[in-house]
């Protein structure tokens, strides 16, 4: 009996140590499982020239100092969608959704993130946010835009960015598209079995950020989202201050405006029309 217990407890230090070590790896690994600028390179495959859009190349430096690389894409109108991307890639991976905003008639800006295509430096959450607010500055300030024509746009991580920056400033509007309530949450949900609340270093608070913004929100987002479930682009909707719509659309989580591309592009320029 005596011998049953010892191994027992020996058999259940080994899984705890296990077990910590597990959360000690988790807790130093997050940038990269958060971050993924070389998901598939931080080469830059193109650039607008190949779908026939002229564009400026665009270098910010920060207020922290880091060199931050964009493009501006001129539209019809004078409004600007300020553009904030998810987790993985570059600028250059989204070149079919600048099409989609200059076909509504805007002007497009749009940043890597610190650490992501040619952009200096290393991903963090503040930077994230450092980055956002100089590409601000650079439409307001250098280019002498007005804030009120300019619309706040952020994609799955970039919802967080989004609504950190509209929270803070003025725009005309913001569109928050398949993006989590915060890290936490959908961190939580991801892995029931990690204390992910505790462990986690990053917030990207966007139902907090949502809620504390006080012009018009736009909330996108698809039941057939497999990364996001559907219920965050809810809670993100319930906590957003009037005035504020709901669009539902179809498909996954990276081609949802693809898979729904009319009911998206109409969605979006009934929105547009009201700010």
């Amino acid at each position: 009996a005596r011998y049953n217990a010892a191994a027992m407890l020996k058999l259940l230090l080994i899984i705890a140590g296990a077990y910590l070590l597990l959360l000690a790896f988790v807790y130093v690994t997050q940038p990269g499982m958060l971050y993924l600028p070389t998901l598939p390179s931080r080469d830059l495959d193109a650039t607008p020239q190949a779908i026939v859009l002229a564009f400026e190349e665009v270098r910010l430096e920060t207020s922290d100092g880091v060199e931050v690389h964009g493009w501006f894409v001129p539209g019809e109108s004078d409004r600007v969608v300020l553009y904030f991307h998810g987790n993985a890639g570059n600028i250059s991976h989204r070149l079919y959704s600048i099409r989609d905003w200059h076909e509504l008639g805007l002007s497009v800006f749009i940043i890597d993130y610190r650490g992501y295509g040619q952009s200096d430096g290393k991903p963090t959450e503040q930077g994230l946010y450092r980055d956002a607010a100089a590409a601000w500055g650079y439409l307001t300030g250098d280019r002498g835009i007005d804030p009120g024509d300019v619309v706040v746009f952020g994609r799955s991580l970039g919802g967080s960015v989004a609504s950190w920056l509209a929270a803070r400033e003025q725009p005309a509007g913001l569109i928050v598209e398949s993006s989590f309530t915060s890290v936490p949450d959908i961190g939580q949900e991801a892995y029931p079995w990690l204390p992910v609340r505790w462990l986690s270093r990053f917030q990207h608070a966007t139902r907090d950020h949502v809620s504390e913004v006080t012009v018009p929100v736009l909330v996108v987002h698809s039941r057939d989202d497999e990364i996001i479930p559907f219920h965050h682009g809810e809670a993100i909707f319930a906590a957003a201050n009037e005035p504020k719509t709901f669009m539902e659309i179809r498909g996954g989580h990276n081609d949802g405006h693809v898979m729904s591309a009319t009911v998206y592009r109409d969605g979006m320029r009934a929105f547009l029309s009201t700010l």
